[in-house]
C-alpha cells in the first residue's frame, strides 16, 4: 500500500509540475500551432556590390533548415503562415590589423542581409530588419574553396539563428 501511495504522491508532483509550466519548447520559439502550420522563406537575392557567386542560394537554405530543425512548421512555396524575404545587402573583406610591412595580418568578412518578416495570424510581429555578421581570418589566408565555405557557415549559422530569435523566439 505505501508503494501505491508514493506512486500517487509522486504522479501528482509530475501533472502539477507540468501544468503550472505550461507549453515549453527546448528552441525558444514561441509559436501557437493550431493556428500557424506553415513557412515560406522566399530567395534572397544579392544585392552587394560584391558578388560572391552562389551565397545567397547558401543563406536561403540555411535559413529554411533551421526552421525546419527548430519548428513543426511546414515549408511551402507559397501562402505560408510566416513569409521571410529579403536580400544581402553587403558582403565585404576589410583588413583590420597591419604587419610592420603595411599588409593585413588579419582580414574580416562582413555580411548583412536585410529580412523583412510577415506573420499571417499576429500582424504586429512583422519586421523589417538588417542582421549582420563577420567573421575574422588570417592575412595570409586566401578564402577560396572549402575556406570560404567554412568562414560563410559560421556567419550565416550566426545570421539565421539571430531571425529565428526575432521572428519566433521574441528575444
Amino acid at each position: 500500500m505505501k508503494v501505491f501511495t508514493k506512486i500517487g504522491i509522486f504522479a501528482i508532483f509530475i501533472l502539477t509540475t507540468f501544468q503550472s509550466c505550461g507549453v515549453y519548447s527546448f528552441t525558444g520559439a514561441d509559436i501557437d500551432y493550431s493556428k500557424t502550420k506553415t513557412f515560406q522563406v522566399n530567395y534572397f537575392q544579392n544585392n552587394a556590390q560584391i558578388i560572391e557567386p552562389g551565397i545567397e542560394r547558401t543563406f536561403t537554405q540555411q535559413l529554411q533548415e533551421i526552421l525546419l530543425n527548430q519548428t513543426s512548421l511546414d515549408l511551402v512555396t507559397n501562402n505560408g503562415d510566416l513569409t521571410y524575404e529579403g536580400e544581402i545587402v553587403e558582403y565585404y573583406t576589410a583588413p583590420i590589423t597591419a604587419t610592420s610591412q603595411n599588409t593585413a595580418a588579419q582580414n574580416r568578412l562582413t555580411i548583412s542581409v536585410n529580412v523583412r518578416f510577415f506573420n499571417k495570424n499576429d500582424d504586429e510581429k512583422a519586421f523589417e530588419q538588417r542582421f549582420s555578421f563577420y567573421k575574422d581570418y588570417s592575412g595570409q589566408q586566401l578564402l577560396s574553396g572549402s575556406a570560404l565555405d567554412d568562414v560563410l557557415d559560421e556567419i550565416f549559422e550566426r545570421i539565421t539563428q539571430d531571425i529565428f530569435n526575432k521572428s519566433l523566439a521574441n528575444w
